[in-house]
């Protein structure tokens, strides 16, 4: 995966006293309380001028005025809220973009393992081949090694046998000289 950077967009910026204001002004614009005061301030405006306390082209002036200046900055909050908005916007496409790219490495990760795995498998089933070949073959070289064996033994008991044979032909010519001996001896007798 790559590295992330910081971004500047991403630095929490320290929030101002302006930036505190306005979003205090935002969210107290957008509630009830505020629709309240507002007709409150109209219905006074409109009375003091019914009543004649304060003339009809003067009040009009006034709150004229007090309309536009409160028009002009609420215009100056709402494309601040609008650019912070933005902002936000902008780091989530970022992040929405990082998290596509580490997704695609995740991808890339993960195919390779998958490659990796289908790697093993096919060692893991040559393996296997092998054990059979050589659990074959343990079976064959048990027959050989069993024939071996008995042709070591019988070899071991044809020497043995030669052997007696050999101490067999030996008392046989000893009991012929004695037995030639005891005839000559009749003979002589």
């Amino acid at each position: 995966m790559k590295s992330k950077e910081p971004k500047e967009s991403r630095i929490q910026k320290i929030p101002t006293a302006i930036d505190k204001f306005s979003d205090k002004a935002i969210a107290w614009i957008g509630s009830i309380q505020s629709l309240i005061a507002h007709t409150i301030f109209f219905v006074v405006s409109f009375g003091l001028s019914i009543f004649d306390l304060v003339g009809f082209d003067k009040m009009l002036l006034v709150l004229t005025t007090v309309v536009s200046l409160e028009a002009i900055y609420l215009a100056i909050f709402i494309q601040m809220s609008v650019n912070k908005s933005h902002e936000h916007i902008e780091d989530l496409k970022e992040d929405v973009t990082e998290i596509q790219e580490d997704i695609e490495y995740i991808q890339e990760d993960i195919e390779e393992i998958s490659e990796d795995i289908d790697e093993i498998q096919e060692d893991i089933d040559e393996i296997q081949e092998d054990i059979d070949e050589i659990a074959d073959d343990d079976d064959d070289d048990d027959d050989e090694h069993k024939e071996k064996a008995k042709k070591v033994i019988l070899k071991s008991n044809v020497s043995s046998n030669t052997n007696e044979i050999k101490s067999l032909k030996s008392k046989i010519n000893e009991l012929q000289a004695q037995l030639q001996e005891l005839i000559n001896d009749d003979d002589e007798d």
